[in-house]
Order: C-alpha cells, then structure tokens, then sequence
C-alpha cells in the first residue's frame, strides 16, 4: 500500500518535519493513559468497508505526548485510487489549540481527471466532504482547520511521453469531542475519515439514502503516484 506522504499539522501551527519516527507513546517510556489505550484500541478494531486497506504506520514524535498513526489506501480492481494518513494525538495536559486533549490530523490525496481539477469549487467542495462526513454520523468536533491543496503536472524531454497527471490533497486537523470519562469514539471518526477517502476516490456510497452524496469521478485508467 502506498502510503500518503508529507508533513502534518497539529493545528496549532506547528509542523513534524520528519519522517514518521514515533510510537504510540513517542516523548516517554512510561505507559499510556487508560482513555488514549482505549481509542487506539478502537482504532484498531474499527470495521471498515472492504475497498479501504488500513494498516498501523509509525507516528510523528513531535505534536503530543502520546500519538498513533494509521496510513490507509482505496484499492480497487488492484488500483490505488486514493490514500491518506490518519494521526490520533493526545495530550493529557490539554492544548490551548486543539481546546481538549485529543487531536485527529489528516492528509487524504488522489489523482484527479484534468477537467474535475479546473473547477474553481473544487477546494471548497472537498472541504465539504470532511465536515460532511462527520456530520453524517452525528459526531461533535470542534477547532477544524486546514488546506486543501490541487496541483498538476506536465512532462516534457524524455518524460513527454508520460500524461498529464493532477492531484488533490486535503490537510486537515480537528478535536473530536469527549464523551464520559474523557472517551473518544475515535472507530467512528476513523470511519468517517474513511467516507471522505472514498468520496474522494470515487467510489459510490457504501450506505442506503446517501445517493446524493457527490464523489470525484474514479480515474480511467492506472497513473503512476
């Protein structure tokens, strides 16, 4: 699985230039608190809709205390059709930033048709789709920021021959709400996270009344990431 690559933003506005170093207790070698064991547990249980591979990948050291990190791709037919990175924090301290002690941080990328990247609503329907996602299971979130980001590329000299490939890339992080005893219903912003990968992917949606939900167009045919 190709993992989404790239550095991300703990809201605050600080940035983990690093490659991915971390575990899930990255500044201490004491044991992690009870509340933050129990959504990692949730993260790892989550079931999820069979086109999204999910798999535990090293998280960054840098934006928490405590931090676990799950990279994810929409495979079909054999083609990755989009991929991403989901990073749980959590500082038992609170973050003036985050306004709580839980942090979810994203990055979510696809190839896009060069039509569909011309739009000039692109950004703001993609940012649609996080909220929207969220909002669609009835969770409660605060503090949500980030970019959305479209770029293309165009090959000349001996790379002409390839075609022009374009991108969309979400950046985003936001403060999932704590329920009873500090606990994070952290399987159903995975799961959620998951509805915007495969809206951006262009798969129709997985549940019964969400046939309005508008995706990216699927891609047609394999391009190189």
């Amino acid at each position: 699985m190709a993992a989404a690559q790239g550095r991300l933003s703990d809201g605050a506005g600080g940035m983990d230039e690093r490659k991915d170093t971390g575990e899930e207790a990255p500044h201490t070698g004491t044991t992690a608190p009870p509340v933050f064991s129990a959504a990692v547990e949730a993260l790892r249980t989550a079931r999820l809709r069979p086109q999204i591979e999910v798999e535990a990948t090293r998280a960054p050291q840098r934006l928490a205390p405590y931090a676990y990190a799950l990279e994810a791709a929409v495979v079909e037919d054999g083609e990755d059709l989009a991929d991403g990175r989901l990073v749980l924090l959590h500082d038992p301290a609170g973050h003036d930033a985050w306004r709580g002690t839980f942090r979810l941080v994203t990055l979510v990328r696809a190839e896009l048709e060069p039509e569909m990247a011309a739009d000039p609503l692109l950004p703001d329907v993609c940012w649609s789709w996080l909220t929207g996602a969220l909002q669609a299971r009835g969770l409660l979130y605060g503090e949500p920021s980030g970019t959305v980001t479209r770029a293309s590329s165009h090959y000349f000299g001996e790379l002409s021959t390839r075609p022009s490939a374009s991108q969309i890339e979400i950046r985003a992080s936001w403060t999932p709400r704590e329920g009873r005893g500090g606990v994070v219903d952290t399987a159903a912003h995975l799961a959620s996270w998951c509805d915007l990968l495969a809206q951006v992917a262009g798969l129709p949606p997985a549940g019964p009344g969400d046939a309005s939900v508008v995706t990216l167009p699927q891609r047609r045919g394999p391009q190189s990431r």
